[in-house]
């Protein structure tokens, strides 16, 4: 007979539910199995936060980049065709602009959902679990490898080939900063070869009054004289009007010609050299053509390097931004995510201007391209170990 009344019910199987794993005499999991899935859920909640937030403050900034841009060349885009303005330009800028400012980007995107964590008192309760700053750093600094990661691959492989078309269209329909003139070039095209030309055109691609020395052991041992060169292919040159001469001690050997193809190892763009020109190669191109304007005595390229430093400074700058980034939006303060924001802000447009007055150092001569790249990140990199200190011992 039983109970009436009776509101006893039957004890759960724990081996029969899925969601239970442990022992029937003991329900409660291990307290380190608790923290590790803690920690796993804590580290993709940051990342999460963190690439969420970086990617939502590069469009909201591109959003407003576009207006600008719109407002300040709205001529150039009436006369241009809709497909070359959409396709030719805005698709290949929008990348460009997007990481050249990637270090701002990401000191906001920190610096921005950190301080609303505090603020809701997520750090604290972080921390209260017993982890360390050390620990609660490492999703920071996934994010930042993802964020550095794209930022190299982009300005080194992608977006140069992307600026050639930007770059175009630019000098189509905006102004033409394209160099095509060029007078007393001379240049070395090989070891022990002086190559000269006293003007050069680049639109109908011809040279005037076109000379080639051969040296052996500082002798001259053959003079290539021109009225005209004209430049094919690849290294491949026609002259026209031409007489060598050839030295032989205390002898000397004439020939004449109306025409003669040959292969010179230069190309226009190794002494017509716009202002553009080092953002359309790509880091193995870039490298390439500065060893070879080196040996050549070509001494204009300071562009060319510091372009390929800062390529490697700005993927460094998102570790180091982050760092400093975290430390100062972590903790509480009056004034609360306006006050952090604020320096912030202060903090990374104090970076990008620092670096753009140390690259004027480099062309100028006063430091070498790495030096002047560089020194941004050193010093920012010394604020970052001391604001971490500071925070992670208070």
């Amino acid at each position: 007979m039983s109970a009436a009344g009776s509101d006893k019910t039957p004890a759960a199987d724990p081996v029969s539910c899925p969601c239970v794993t442990y022992s029937q005499n003991n329900l409660t999991p291990p307290l380190h199995t608790i923290h590790l899935t803690t920690v796993k859920i804590l580290d993709w909640y940051i990342i999460k936060k963190f690439l969420g937030t970086y990617i939502f403050a590069i469009a909201l900034i591109l959003a407003i980049t576009i207006m600008f841009d719109i407002n300040e060349k709205l001529d150039a885009f009436l006369k241009a065709p809709l497909k070359a303005t959409v396709f030719d330009y805005f698709l290949n800028f929008l990348p460009y602009f997007a990481n050249q400012f990637s270090p701002l980007f990401t000191f906001i995107a920190v610096i921005f959902f950190t301080s609303k964590l505090a603020d809701n008192s997520e750090i604290i309760a972080m921390l209260s679990t017993g982890m360390s700053y050390r620990r609660l750093l490492r999703p920071y600094m996934i994010s930042a490898t993802v964020i550095a990661i794209a930022t190299y691959v982009l300005s080194a492989y992608i977006i140069p080939p992307a600026n050639v078309k930007r770059i175009d269209y630019t000098n189509t329909y905006v102004k033409n900063k394209r160099v095509d003139y060029g007078t007393n070039i001379q240049l070395q095209v090989a070891k022990g070869e002086i190559a000269y030309m006293s003007r050069y055109d680049n639109t109908s691609k011809t040279g005037y009054k076109f000379s080639l020395e051969s040296f052996e052991d500082k002798k001259l041992v053959s003079r290539l004289t021109a009225q005209t060169i004209r430049w094919d292919t690849l290294h491949r040159w026609t002259v026209r009007d031409y007489m060598i001469r050839d030295f032989d001690g205390q002898r000397e050997k004439i020939r004449r010609g109306g025409r003669l193809d040959t292969i010179i190892p230069i190309e226009p763009r190794d002494f017509l050299i716009s202002k553009n020109d080092h953002e359309t190669m790509t880091s193995p191109a870039l490298r390439e053509y500065i060893e070879r304007q080196k040996e050549r005595g070509v001494a204009n390229i300071k562009s060319f390097e510091i372009e390929n430093q800062k390529r490697y400074a700005m993927t460094a700058a998102a570790f180091i931004l982050t760092v400093i980034g975290m430390s100062l939006s972590s903790r509480k303060i009056k004034g609360g995510m306006g006050v952090n924001i604020g320096i912030g802000l202060v903090l990374s447009f104090s970076y990008i201007l620092f670096m753009t007055v140390t690259s004027t150092f480099a062309v100028s001569g006063y430091t070498s391209p790495m030096v002047a790249m560089w020194i941004p990140n050193i010093l920012y990199t010394i604020i970052a170990f001391v604001l971490y200190y500071k925070v992670s011992h208070q």
